[in-house]
């Protein structure tokens, strides 16, 4: 049976100008607002973590950045 391992990351807005999905003061939210070169930086996270084996489970937007949910399966040797 496979075993996994979990972690939860935090990725303020800072990191992010507009944190890859905007949403304005009015509550109107929308990708076009997001500068071009915004998501590249998702990119690279979500590289840079799956380099060591971590897979992407779920994003979670907030104003104040956003949290990556990831899993990795563990190592387990069989008997």
């Amino acid at each position: 049976m496979e075993q996994f391992e979990y972690e939860i990351t935090r990725h303020p807005a800072e990191t992010f100008s507009r944190v890859v999905y905007f949403c304005s003061e009015k509550g109107d939210c929308g990708i076009k607002e997001v500068p071009s070169h915004e998501p590249q930086i998702l990119v690279d996270i979500l590289n840079e973590r799956g380099l060591e084996g971590w897979e992407l489970v779920q994003l979670m937007f907030g104003k104040d950045g956003l949290l990556a949910c990831w899993k990795r399966k563990l190592s387990v040797e069989e008997p």
